[in-house]
């Protein structure tokens, strides 16, 4: 339909041309100043949590384990410096419903040197001296001229000991499997000192309620084993990827219409490799015996390095590189004449980042300020978790009146409570309090989050607006570098933090606002899982896939709207709507050319993170016969090749970030240089004599006098 006469167009009026405009505006006001002093306020009321924990907080509750009485083993200065380990009297008692409830095993705990490692019953240790003096290691004082039966109806020593193993400071029986059965230690048999044999079953019955629990710890163990004993060689896989990255770069200001198309090459071959790979797995095989059961009839498994022996997993791997295969170069195909306006906007940013080279530092500042935002959340969530005092609660196996109630551990024993229930203990129970701080103290933590995500969306939209400032002086600028700022970085920097911490603060404060209700979302989903039904399991489906799509949409917003700031100095709201109108009125160009462009970073990342993975399969496998004897000898040689893969797509992220923002700035310029000027001798564009080519504009010469 044909707009009316004098109607105002949908979405605004193309720009004007001006010519006193020359780049980012320097005289400006400040912007969103409300939401300047909001941000401050909050600022100084974070910093006042942080000190109100860290007053009250502890955080050896969270490094040391604690007894029955709350003390920590294994701390310094203390008489339970020699015992790290907390050892349970009935491990089996941890498998009770009250543990979920109260987090609290309700069994006598006590700090020891060291975890038991074979097979006693008091009875049988009691009448055989050595083994006595090996059990009084796992009992309380006092068992002096007492009876057995006195020992255990005193709680004094647990009525049997098993093999264990440590986990997170704790002692663990160590499960093991035979024949089909679960086993505990190397044994299946013990004798109670009484000439019976009891079969080890009666013990595994206990214990197996808590079995998936324990062999997850188990698996989380192994992985923590790998970690410690490959961290060095991850480091290593890290750093490489950081000077491939900062390689491409480099290359990229230089050579960057033939990096773009030896990169586009380079993943193709890469992802080839990988299907070809996976063929030669898959194909050997095929003559193993029980290669040919499905991952269905497998199950789930913790050792995960099985699943590398199924033909089937050989096969979904070739199925999903072979679909993105297929669509990369379909791709390339539909887009290879937008391809060639990317290159030349990538071209065009080269060059920018050339008159910028400290633009590519700027993300290790970023990364520092990032760094110590979520060292201060981290620090500050634990000592708010650890601010609670010592609760003692009256546990029995009987019936009786006063079972969880509060205790004194020191007057207990003479207390009536004691005297109406008297196998009774009064145990540490968990962490908490009845003052006002901590009744609110679930309210500090739930502002501690707020706070981060304003504080990280803070640090990362300051530095897309100081790129931004920069990369714009660059393109504006009519004689190149004269007429750019000595250090446009800089300059930038300092404008965006005196005129335009309210906008900062603003745009990041709706995105804090999106993501902490996704947070929430996923809590309640936790919460409700295994009670909710069908139609709240579709609402919350439905709830999540929107917030989801609104942060991204809010993050695109924010992201062109702190360009415009940058530019032109007005305050976000304005900002974000004159960039979502000049984007909507060049639609196709920001769907095929900036899309475009973005697509083509995006394999630059996935090369890097391709050729890094790669190598760091090879190393840690031992398929390569060079690195047999360097490589760690490791439980699940996946856990380092894939930090290594996800470390190494962050970093390559982080350096082609600053090409994306460079890339979305001249975007931007670029279509308003095409709305204010024309071409003429008086309107001239301002864009490279590449993009006027690739566009099929040019400047018309002056008119000779």
């Amino acid at each position: 339909m044909m707009e009316l006469e004098g109607e105002k167009p949908k979405y605004g009026e193309p720009k004007k041309y001006d010519p006193t405009f020359k780049g980012p505006i320097y005289n400006r006001g400040c912007t969103d100043i409300v939401c300047c002093i909001l941000f401050i306020i909050c600022i100084l009321g974070y910093v006042a949590v942080g000190i109100l924990a860290w007053s009250q907080g502890d955080p050896r509750k969270v490094i040391y384990p604690t007894d029955s009485r709350g003390q920590f083993c294994g701390q310094a200065g203390t008489p339970l410096e020699t015992k790290p380990l907390l050892f349970y009297f009935n491990i089996m008692k941890c498998a009770s419903p009250m543990v979920l409830l109260e987090f609290q095993c309700p069994t006598t705990q006590m700090c020891v040197e060291k975890c038991p490692d074979k097979f006693l019953t008091l009875n049988n240790a009691y009448t055989n001296k050595e083994d006595f003096k090996y059990y009084k290691n796992f009992c309380k004082e006092g068992l002096e001229g007492l009876a057995v039966t006195q020992i255990l109806t005193s709680g004094l020593c647990p009525a049997m000991l098993m093999p264990s193993k440590p986990f997170t400071r704790r002692c663990f029986p160590a499960l093991g499997q035979k024949g089909g059965e679960i086993t505990v230690g190397n044994k299946s048999k013990f004798d109670d000192g009484e000439g019976t044999m009891r079969d080890a079953k009666d013990l595994v019955a206990g214990v197996k309620n808590a079995t998936v629990v324990i062999e997850a710890r188990q698996v989380a163990m192994k992985i923590f084993e790998d970690y410690t004993q490959s961290w060095y060689w991850i480091l290593i896989g890290l750093v490489i990827a950081m000077l491939i990255s900062l390689l491409f770069i480099v290359l990229l200001r230089f050579l960057a219409g033939i990096m773009v198309w030896v990169m586009i090459v380079m993943v193709i071959l890469v992802i080839g490799y990988g299907i070809f790979h996976c063929s030669m797995e898959y194909v050997s095989l095929k003559s193993e015996a029980g290669s040919n059961v499905t991952l269905k009839d497998l199950g789930f498994q913790t050792d995960f390095s099985v699943y590398l022996h199924i033909r089937q997993t050989w096969l979904a791997f070739i199925i999903i590189l072979a679909i993105v295969e297929v669509i990369i170069i379909l791709l390339l195909i539909f887009l290879r004449n937008r391809i060639l306006i990317a290159i030349a906007l990538i071209k065009e940013a080269s060059r920018a980042i050339g008159y910028v080279m400290s633009a590519l530092f700027y993300p290790l500042f970023t990364f520092a300020l990032l760094s110590i935002v979520i060292a201060y959340w981290a620090v500050t969530a634990v000592f708010l978790s650890t601010s609670n005092q010592p609760i003692y609660k009256v546990f029995n196996d009987t019936a009786c009146d006063h079972s969880r109630k509060i205790c004194e551990p020191a007057n207990f024993s003479t207390s009536s409570m004691k005297a109406e229930c008297l196998n009774s203990k009064c145990l540490f129970a968990y962490y908490g309090g009845e003052t006002v701080y901590h009744k609110y103290l679930i309210g500090l933590q739930f502002y501690n989050v707020f706070l981060f995500f304003w504080c990280a969306n803070f640090v990362t939209a300051l530095g897309q607006m100081t790129l931004a400032g920069a990369f714009a002086s660059y393109y504006w600028a009519l004689v190149k570098p004269d007429d750019m700022p000595a250090f446009p970085i800089f300059s930038s920097l300092g404008r965006s933090l005196r005129y335009h911490t309210g906008s900062l603060a603003f745009g990041s404060l709706i995105l804090s606002i999106i993501q902490i209700i996704r947070v929430l979302l996923e809590y309640i989903d936790h919460k409700l899982q295994g009670t909710q039904n069908k139609c709240t399991k579709f609402l919350l489906c439905c709830l999540k896939c929107c917030f989801w799509c609104l942060e991204k949409f809010i993050k695109f917003i924010n992201r062109n709207a702190y360009i415009m700031v940058a530019i032109y100095g007005k305050n976000f709201c304005t900002s974000a709507k004159d960039a979502f109108f000049l984007l909507m009125r060049n639609m196709i160009r920001v769907a095929v050319l900036d899309k475009v462009t973005d697509f083509l970073l995006f394999l630059g990342k996935l090369l890097i993170v391709g050729l890094v993975g790669i190598f760091a399969f090879f190393f840690f496998s031992g398929r390569v016969k060079a690195f047999e004897n360097t490589a760690p000898n490791l439980h699940y040689y996946w856990v380092p090749i894939l930090t290594v893969v996800v470390g190494s797509y962050l970093i390559a992220h982080g350096f082609f970030s600053v090409y994306a923002m460079c890339v979305d700035t001249l975007f931007l310029c670029f279509l308003e240089d095409l709305e204010r000027n024309d071409g003429s001798a008086e309107r001239p564009y301002l864009m490279s004599d590449r993009l006027l080519k690739v566009l099929n504009k040019k400047n018309k010469p002056e008119p000779a006098e």
